[in-house]
């Protein structure tokens, strides 16, 4: 870690395929953007698409994979950048294990009914469970566990996807992530895209 550098935060939107993670995660990311805050976002959809371009959804290839997502996360803090991730993430191990390893870390819990996430299924992901396409679909195939202590949990039922971006800045201003109306900061701005260490 470069001492110099004040570390920056990770906030993981974590809920069911469909529930919403991706929109709010972008939206929040405009938003800070907005105020001078540079991020990063991960997007699980656009890292596999580089890490796993032939995914086949073992736990040994899901293991592998958000282990990266943890120690690319953590060591962009460490050197001062911000990194929002949208990733479903099916075991809290692997939020754990973010907590684990990076200092400002905040969970974010996109609660949605399964019911809706069926209704919504832009990608056709719950249709192709039903069909037996997919075994491993998390919360049909194989369990999704749930977050016990999220630091901010969005009823995406109830919440638009603007107010539920505002409540994770709140609940960054209070964790001390960012401060209330932050001042501008010298931006490096990297559109969302990924970046290769």
């Amino acid at each position: 870690m470069n001492p110099a550098a004040k570390s920056g935060f990770a906030v993981w939107f974590t809920g069911l395929p469909s529930s919403g993670k991706s929109v709010m995660a972008e939206k929040m990311c405009g938003i800070l953007s907005e105020r001078g805050v540079t991020v990063v976002l991960f997007d699980s959809d656009e890292l596999r698409r580089v890490l796993t371009p032939r995914p086949v959804y073992t736990d040994e290839e899901r293991d592998w994979f958000y282990g990266v997502v943890v120690y690319l996360a953590e060591h962009l803090t460490e050197s001062g950048v911000n990194v929002v991730i949208s990733a479903t993430a099916p075991r809290r191990y692997y939020r754990a294990t973010a907590r684990l390893h990076i200092e400002k870390f905040a969970e974010v819990f996109v609660d949605c009914p399964e019911a809706l996430c069926r209704a919504r299924d832009p990608k056709g992901l719950w249709k192709k469970a039903d069909r037996g396409e997919i075994r491993s679909l998390p919360g049909a195939g194989i369990p999704y566990e749930k977050p016990s202590s999220p630091e901010v949990r969005i009823d995406t039922a109830r919440t638009s996807v603007t107010d539920g971006a505002r409540r994770v800045l709140s609940g960054l201003e209070a964790l001390g992530f960012i401060d209330k109306g932050h001042d501008k900061v010298k931006r490096r701005s990297v559109d969302g895209k990924i970046i290769f260490l």
